[in-house]
């Protein structure tokens, strides 16, 4: 399979009418479009030793769920973090697909394998502003607060989450992976009790127990990073003779 039916199998499931208008994803790099793939590298982020890895170790494409370009590069010569990484892609062939918002928002996505790690039941969209990439279910049976942080931190792999009660039992979970501080209130208008996401907002957290509904903040990278299990099925599933290799790209360390 090449680059260019590779990319259009994905588009299929993972549909760009998904991506939030202000978002940047899709083919991000690409060299030859022709160019037949045997060997995929997987990671949330095209960090440095990503993009090092797949030159060093011979891959063909990339695909993360964070854009390798996000915002507008001015020119793409030595120097700047993400034009270093564009030029030493193209001069060794490796194609960059990304796909950010839509999956976040695609049956199956971030956050659908997040609500299933937890164990949600009838889960459903949820969101603000029309663009309902969040998930809203309900746990089996409730439990602490500090039940719940821990099974986060099991399905997760997280070394730790930060939790801000509102002295309510966690029954009706309410998530967004990565960076959901601008849906509290949407979680909240949803009927959730309880809202994990990966980054909050200082005020939010210390609101919490006056506000009524318990906030897990569970980290950026931990909350999406499960996706890509689901990204190396969907490879996977396009060419079954594909190599795929998932590769922790979280550069955070915790002291």
């Amino acid at each position: 399979m090449t680059v260019k039916e590779l990319y259009r199998f994905l588009e299929v499931r993972i549909p760009r009418a998904l991506s939030c208008e202000w978002d940047n994803d899709g083919l991000m790099c690409c060299p030859n479009a022709e160019r037949k793939v045997a060997r995929v590298l997987v990671a949330l982020d095209v960090t440095a030793a990503v993009a090092e890895k797949a030159i060093a170790e011979g891959y063909d494409l990339i695909v993360s769920h964070h854009p390798l370009i996000f915002r507008p590069i001015g020119a793409v010569a030595p120097g700047k973090a993400v034009a270093d990484k564009v030029i030493g892609l193209l001069l060794a062939g490796i194609s960059v697909m990304s796909f950010h918002t839509r999956l976040d928002a695609v049956d199956g996505g971030v956050n659908d394998v997040l609500a299933a790690r937890l164990g949600l039941c009838d889960v459903e969209p949820f969101g603000q502003n029309g663009e309902t990439i969040g998930r809203i279910g309900t746990l089996p049976e409730e439990m602490t607060l500090k039940a719940f942080a821990a099974r986060v931190k099991k399905a997760t792999g997280a070394p730790y989450v930060q939790i801000s009660s509102a002295g309510v039992p966690v029954h009706r979970v309410a998530l967004l992976g990565g960076g959901g501080a601008d849906d509290v209130d949407a979680a909240r208008a949803a009927g959730a009790d309880t809202y994990l996401t990966g980054e909050l907002k200082h005020h939010q957290l210390t609101e919490a127990p006056e506000c009524g509904m318990n906030l897990v903040m569970g980290g950026h990278f931990y909350t999406e990073n499960p996706v890509c299990e689901r990204i190396r099925d969907l490879l996977i599933e396009a060419d079954p003779a594909l190599s795929v290799t998932l590769f922790d790209s979280n550069p955070v360390q915790f002291v």
